[in-house]
């Protein structure tokens, strides 16, 4: 049955019975295509017949359908006509893993960031009721991304301009950790309580019975409602807020999904639709364990055998431990995370310290500011985050931490390109915003073992905020040495002596330089090459001897050029109005760089071995001709 749908209103076509049937069909089919490129494979098998429901009843792209966060949208793209691209998904120039606007009609928001769909729905309904237009706006956010402040924002402004909007609200007890906090049990309370939806059919119903005599009794009438509501369900959070309040519904249960959804569609103002999904509903491996098959590699379907990378331990890893290692020695140190405790090398700090580890939920905001006032009441909060998600807290970052220069560590976790997830995921973006910062210093290590001793330097740090940015692949395979020191902070290091031309590299690009200084060494050219670990401060002293060398420079970085190291090298040579030499700086231009693996996105903006020898040969100085 799979093969006939092409659009969605083949959908229309079908039996109840035969969307069960079809149910079925995209759940094997969702596990044999992940099982070889990977992917958000248990959030997709959770919304199986939520997202046949919606496109059963509504009609797409008329009808707007926004996924928040966009990973759990990959039902929506076999139904939109892409199901044939599966083989390409999260690949280079291939299918994207979330939601793409060019990529089909029917894909009308981006966002691999959480809680955006509400804000984007608002800002849909008032266009469409500015234009005359009546189509439907149905945002789909899960229960972890309610978690983020936007979408309360978004909820009161709905709730009190009182637009036309339906919201599904898909409960499945998850983010990509499980979810943490008040709403997360407000939501756990409703779907325990299976009496409230059919007492609150009963009160309406008995209500309607009461004939109209007057504005008195109507109003009685109404305050007996509220106040059995009241009785019923505590908080009633959402009614309160302006919308209706339908659920729980069993988001596996399609004749239940459709009859509830068809009711919602009657109801002039905005709509709450609560569904209750099972993440990883159908493949018992993503049932029994959907934090690690929220989003993964590859894996052997029969076995339910993740394959892992085979290599050196990854930075995260190496992250994780070191921090334990530390917190064994200073009852000071606290960790905190967004939801991400997995992701960032946590669950066996936590395990080990369950008092100081603390996942915030979806709540970057927060947890920066939470973390400024740790500092200040003289505890160590170290905050790990990806560089990505980083980004939704800069103001807090500036304001509460930085401007009052509280001992906050930054462990920015996904530094760089991060490969199949793409251009919402890139950690390329934190330099340029980090460093022009006051107090902020901010540091990145050339392999694991320097990652160790960083991560002394900054929890020993005691004149303000410092940060760590780390990237997401494996280590070198260095030594890791178990005496930890501090760094003198600013100060970079030499690891090949040469003449003429200097590489500053930054993180992984050390690696680069080195394998270029290798090749050249061949031809009796020997490049010196830096390690600029510290992006801020600038290791002035070595800048000023290398001018005074007259050496000339290529700085190397995984980050944008705009505002990234290249630029504070620029910039200090301008301000102390040193010239002479040529500058060149390698880095990523100026456009979002799409998923592929992190070797083809390299690649893709000249950060290879290959352009760094053609730079440096355009910056060889010409040998003199024989007369």
């Amino acid at each position: 049955m799979l093969e006939t749908i092409n659009q969605p209103s083949d959908l229309k076509q079908l039996s109840v019975a035969d969307l069960e049937l079809l149910a079925v069909e995209i759940r094997a089919f969702l596990i044999e295509k992940l099982a070889a490129t990977g992917g958000h494979l248990a959030p997709n098998l959770g919304v199986v017949e939520l997202t046949l429901a919606l496109h059963y009843l509504f009609d797409s792209p008329q009808d707007k359908f926004i996924f928040d966060v966009g990973h759990q949208a990959y039902v929506h793209k076999m139904l939109t006509g892409r199901m044939h691209l599966f083989d390409t998904l999260r690949k280079y120039k291939g299918l994207c893993g979330f939601q793409k606007r060019k990529e089909s009609e029917h894909d009308v928001w981006e966002a691999g960031h959480s809680s955006t769909s509400l804000s984007a729905a608002m800002g849909m309904a008032i266009a469409r009721d500015l234009k005359g237009e009546h189509h439907k706006v149905i945002p789909i956010i899960g229960d972890g991304s309610m978690t983020g402040g936007m979408a309360f924002e978004a909820l009161n402004h709905i709730g009190h301009e009182k637009k036309n909007l339906m919201v599904i609200l898909n409960d499945n007890e998850m983010s990509i950790a499980p979810n943490v906090g008040a709403l997360h049990n407000y939501l756990a309370k409703i779907r325990s309580d299976k009496h409230y939806l059919k007492a609150k059919e009963e009160l309406d119903h008995l209500l309607k019975k009461i004939p109209a005599i007057g504005g008195t009794l109507a109003k009685t009438a109404e305050r007996v409602r509220h106040s059995l509501k009241y009785l019923l369900v505590s908080g009633v959070l959402f009614e309160e807020l302006g919308f209706t309040y339908f659920g729980p519904v069993d988001g596996h249960n399609l004749p239940q999904l459709i009859d509830t959804l068809k009711q919602a569609e009657k109801v002039n103002g905005p709509v709450m639709v609560h569904v209750v999904t099972l993440k990883g509903k159908g493949y018992s491996p993503a049932e029994e364990n959907s934090m690690v098959w929220h989003g993964l590699g590859t894996y052997k379907i029969e076995s339910g055998e993740v394959v892992k990378s085979v290599g050196h331990p990854m930075y995260t890893d190496v992250f994780g431990q070191t921090l334990i290692e530390l917190a064994e020695k200073d009852e000071r140190i606290v960790a905190i995370t967004p939801a991400m405790p997995s992701g960032s090398g946590l669950i066996k700090f936590g395990q080990k310290f369950p008092q100081r580890m603390i996942d915030v939920g979806i709540a970057e905001q927060h947890a920066a500011t939470m973390c400024g006032a740790l500092a200040s009441e003289g505890m160590k909060p170290v905050f790990a985050v990806y560089s990505t998600f980083l980004q939704r807290a800069y103001d807090q970052v500036v304001h509460d931490i930085c401007r009052q220069n509280l001992n906050v560590v930054f462990a920015i976790d996904r530094a760089g390109f991060v490969g199949p997830d793409g251009e919402t995921h890139q950690g390329i973006y934190d330099i340029a915003f980090l460093r022009h910062i006051p107090n902020m210093v901010v540091m990145m290590p050339k392999d694991e073992n320097e990652l160790r001793h960083m991560m002394k330097t900054a929890l020993d740090y005691n004149d303000g905020p410092i940060a760590i940015r780390y990237p997401r692949i494996n280590g070198t395979g260095v030594k890791q040495e178990p005496l930890l020191w501090p760094l003198p902070i600013g100060l970079w290091e030499v690891v090949r002596e040469g003449e003429k031309i200097a590489v500053l590299a930054v993180g992984p690009m050390v690696q680069i330089a080195e394998e270029a200084a290798d090749q050249l060494k061949l031809q009796g050219i020997h490049l010196h090459v830096v390690n600029a670990r510290f992006i801020k401060p600038l290791d002035e002293g070595m800048l000023s001897k290398l001018a005074k060398d007259r050496m000339n420079i290529i700085t190397i970085e995984e980050a944008t050029l705009m505002g990234g190291f290249g630029s504070a090298v620029l910039e200090f040579y301008a301000q102390k109005e040193i010239y002479g030499m040529q500058i060149k700086t390698l880095g990523i231009p100026d456009y979002f760089v799409e998923h592929g693996t992190i070797k083809e996105q390299r690649a893709e903006v000249n950060l290879t071995v290959e352009n760094l020898l053609q730079q440096i040969k355009t910056m060889m100085p010409l040998k003199r001709q024989r007369a």
